[in-house]
């Protein structure tokens, strides 16, 4: 370990040194490339039946980039339709027999109300004789027949309203089968829907215009839902992400101008302009991997510079060296 951070010492001083000799200023601070990637995965599970991405290819956003089988799901779509209509059948049944039945229930009502009038008729024709029985001007067996009609008149009302009670309980219970059956037929069209929203995800979309970082499947694959299909990002502007100390952030401000210098080869190094984007509210210690200006800090703020990379000079996980505009000359 000690032998590898004295190699990393010197490899710093030749480099101080270096620049030194060139009348260039150090680095500000040293950073590694990123981008922000995204993982595509499977939406629903199936075979793969076409799948175009592969790894450096450039995708547009929205593009279709694939399909899954679905076959089983439109089998299953075909059933619940079937389903449906044999229900949606059940439900029109039903409002035909309610019909019927409060038909029923009307003719019931308007008997019942011509028999309670002739009762009305009745009670007086009873009555009337009462009186002449009083005025000994009919006979009994004139009363006997008159109270009889309309006793025969009160009992056929009560069953008459018996009648109606039963024909409205037989059309409460329709309307019980007919409000479960209208909830199955929604059932039914709830579980449609969500096989047409999963035919609908069966073509893979490209969610980001972007390169193809890296793919995990191909055509004739099964997958499960969710499984990474392909990993893409957006190329022509990344971010650096360096560790400056706590004396140098407190000279950082958000959109302040950088320059980030690269070595793409042997005898070519390029400067490209960047603008710091984001700045650490938290200290953590330096990461192994990465220098600061000051070695001997235990502690630094990570710090993002934004860049734009449309010639793709910058690829992720580069080493690069940063180097910040003063405030003062800061667009």
């Amino acid at each position: 370990m000690r032998q590898v951070l004295h190699r990393h010492a010197v490899a710093v001083i030749i480099t101080v040194a270096t620049g030194a000799c060139a009348h260039t200023p150090p680095p500000d601070a040293y950073g590694n490339v990123e981008a922000t990637d995204v993982v595509v995965g499977a939406e629903i599970g199936g075979q793969v039946l076409s799948f175009v991405p592969t790894e450096g290819i450039t995708l547009a956003a929205n593009a279709i980039v694939g399909s899954m089988d679905t076959a089983q799901l439109v089998l299953q779509r075909e059933q619940l339709a079937a389903q449906r209509a044999a229900t949606a059948s059940r439900f029109d049944e039903l409002a035909e027999q309610i019909r019927v039945l409060e038909a029923q229930r009307d003719g019931a009502r308007a008997q019942q109300a011509a028999l309670e009038a002739q009762r009305g008729a009745a009670q007086r024709a009873y009555e009337r004789t009462q009186r002449l029985i009083a005025e000994q001007a009919a006979t009994a067996q004139q009363l006997d027949q008159t109270e009889k009609d309309y006793r025969v008149l009160a009992e056929q009302i009560n069953a008459q309203a018996h009648q109606v009670e039963a024909q409205e309980r037989q059309i409460a219970a329709t309307r019980a089968q007919q409000r479960t059956t209208r909830r199955q037929v929604a059932s039914v069209e709830a579980q449609v829907a969500q096989i047409d929203e999963r035919v609908g995800k069966s073509h893979i979309t490209n969610p980001v215009a972007g390169t193809v970082l890296a793919t995990y499947a191909k055509a004739g694959e099964f997958l499960q839902p969710g499984q990474p299909l392909y990993k893409i990002a957006n190329l022509d502007a990344v971010e650096v992400r360096a560790y400056v100390t706590e004396p140098q952030l407190a000279r950082l401000v958000i959109g302040q101008a950088a320059q980030v210098s690269v070595d793409v080869a042997a005898a070519d190094r390029r400067v490209l302009a960047g603008t710091l984007s984001w700045m650490s509210s938290e200290a953590e210690f330096a990461p192994t991997p990465i220098q600061t200006r000051d070695e001997r800090a235990n502690l630094v703020y990570a710090v993002k510079i934004r860049v734009p990379n449309e010639q793709r000079i910058l690829k992720i996980g580069m080493p690069v060296d940063v180097q910040f505009t003063p405030k003062a000359s800061a667009s």
